[in-house]
This record gives C-alpha cells, structure tokens and sequence, in this order.
C-alpha cells in the first residue's frame, strides 16, 4: 500500500516539474517575443492628407505587414513632437526611431547632404530622382549614418520658388533689401544674400504670422507647402525661379536600423520605398491641385525664363565656391549629380 502512495506521488511530483519546466518555456518564450517586438514613433511635419503623411502613414503598415507584426511604427505628424531641427537631434540620438525630414535641416550636420542645397544644382525634378535613386542618393546615406541617420528612401518635393507680399520677382534686383524667411542652412542664407535680399531663417511653423505681420516679406517653398499653410493668403505673388530642388528623406536612427536583423533591415528598407513610390505619386497630383488652388484664390504667378534664370544662377557661382571650398572632399559628388542625365 505504501508502496503504491509512493509511487503516485513520485509522478505527481515529476508531472509537476514537467509543468513548471513548460511555464517557464512559455514565460522564456514570451519575453523573447516581447523583446523582439518594437514599438518605434516617427515624426512628420506636414498635415492630415498632405503626399507625405498620407506616405508615412502607409510606411507604418507595411512595416507591421512585411515584420509580422515584429515592427510597429506610430506616426506623429504636423510636427507634434516638436520643430524639425529638434526632431532631426531626437532621431540621431534614437529618443525617436524615424523621421521624415527635408535634407536642408540635415545639410549643416552631414555635409554630404548639402550638396542638395546648392540653388541650381539640379537641373529637374526628374534629373534629382535619377540621382538620389542611384549613387547619389547611396553616396549622401553613407554620410548621414557618419552622423547617426541613415536614409531608408526618398521623397519629392518638387521645386522652391520666391513668394511674397509686394512684387513679382523676375530679376535678382527685384530681391533687393527684401526680408526672406529661409530654413536654418547657412547655404539659404548665403543664396539670399547673394541676391540682394536680408535672410531671415526661422521655423516652418512661425512663417505665416511673420508674412502677416510684415516681420518678412516673403519666404520660398513647393506650391503644396504654399498653399497647405495659407502663406498664399498673406503673400500673393509667386515667382517660379524654382532655385532649390531638394528631396526630403525617411530616415532611421543608424543604430536602430543596425541592430536589426538581416531579415527585418530588408523589411524596413523594403516598407519605406514602396511607401516613397506612393508618396511620389501623390506628391505629382497634389502640385497640379494646389497651384490650381492658389491661383482661383488670386495669386498672380509668373514665370521666370531659362534666359531669366541665367542672371539668378550666375549670382550663385560664389555660393558654390565657397561650399566646395569649405568641402573639397565633396567636389566629385556634386560633379556626379551634375553628370546624371
């Protein structure tokens, strides 16, 4: 009899090693897979609806779909988590995963990327993406990662041309003793100066109330950016010099993107260049639709003439000089761009 006790209770006891022996596989199990899942924010400065949020927002399901669900990615947009400069920091120090930035922010931290910022160094939209699409493009993300971002893919953002309060622009005079808002790039402020005018660089988010209140006089940016935040209600002249070409980045903190697997970085790159496809597409629409707007709303454009232009890129010549002065390392980048057809 005791026998018998002796030994169901030998296989109780082994039954109960046997289940704590699964819980802690499971717990073990469990942990790996929470460990594994990342919860990533990302930061966008544009608006429900605008190309890039609608972009961005599409990025952070492909990522979900092609990890498994390993990634997750929660989109803030209209620069909720801050301006871009501190958004740009925040990334590269990994306190945010993914930032879709404009690379003229970038440029004054990662010089490979000012090479965007040199007025006329494109000579299209479609040249600019046959460029950051190929070496050039690789060329600029291995210079940001030196510098804790990486360059998962690239957006459109058409060309930059002249708005203000006063006059069409149709010379470099016509700038002359004019107050321009510029993003915080000495470049910007260096193309102003080298047209006659005052730079004012400022924060996106501060422009409108300054063209109001006279505090500027006029600022430059894409026709969607114009139109998406009203400045074509306090500035009513367009002026198409379309001087600046520069792409906008999804990019990823270096040491994020690294530390992922083979698998995962695949996936990632894969979500972000599907996602910059759409964003492209969409941004293609959106300009024919807001220089539609702006113009029913009463805005006088003008075009300016390749004859035109010659006069506001010769009085670039010193503003190129002096960054590839400054940058000889980097004189055979900008000779690529220029040599891609």
């Amino acid at each position: 009899m005791h026998a018998r006790y002796a030994k169901w209770g030998f296989k109780m006891l082994r039954l109960k090693k046997i289940a704590v022996a699964f819980g802690l596989v499971t717990a073990a199990v469990s942990m790996s897979t929470s460990v594994m899942a990342a919860d990533w924010k990302g930061w966008n400065i544009h608006v429900t609806g605008y190309p890039n949020t609608v972009a961005m927002d599409d990025f952070s399901r492909l990522l979900t779909e092609k990890t498994e669900g390993r990634i997750n990615l929660k989109m803030y947009h209209a620069g909720t988590l801050g301006n871009q400069s501190d958004a740009i920091e925040q990334v590269r120090l990994g306190a945010l995963a993914i930032g879709n930035f404009s690379l003229g922010p970038i440029g004054p931290i990662a010089p490979e990327a000012n090479v965007v910022s040199l007025p006329f160094v494109f000579n299209s939209v479609e040249q600019a993406f046959r460029a950051m699409d190929g070496e050039v493009g690789k060329l600029i993300s291995a210079g940001l990662e030196k510098k804790g971002l990486i360059a998962l893919a690239y957006h459109d953002s058409g060309s930059r041309s002249f708005y203000n309060t006063q006059k069409p622009i149709t010379q470099p005079d016509d700038l002359k003793g004019m107050k321009i808002r510029v993003m915080n790039n000495d470049l910007y402020s260096g193309m102003i100066s080298a047209l006659g005018g005052n730079p004012s660089p400022m924060a996106f988010s501060e422009v409108y109330q300054a063209l109001k209140t006279n505090v500027v006089e006029g600022a430059e940016n894409n026709f969607p950016s114009y139109e998406s935040t009203g400045h074509h209600e306090v500035a009513g002249f367009y002026s198409l010099s379309q001087h600046l070409i520069i792409p906008e980045c999804v990019c990823i903190n270096a040491k994020i993107f690294n530390d992922l697997s083979d698998v995962d970085q695949k996936a990632v790159r894969e979500a972000a260049q599907e996602s910059a496809l759409l964003q492209r597409k969409l941004w293609s629409e959106r300009k024919v639709a807001s220089r539609n707007k702006v113009e029913a709303s009463g805005v006088k454009i003008n075009e300016i003439s390749a004859e035109q232009k010659l006069a506001f890129q010769a009085a670039m010549v010193p503003v190129h000089e002096g960054f590839l002065a400054k940058n000889p390392e980097l004189k055979s980048l900008v000779a690529l761009i220029k040599s891609t057809k």
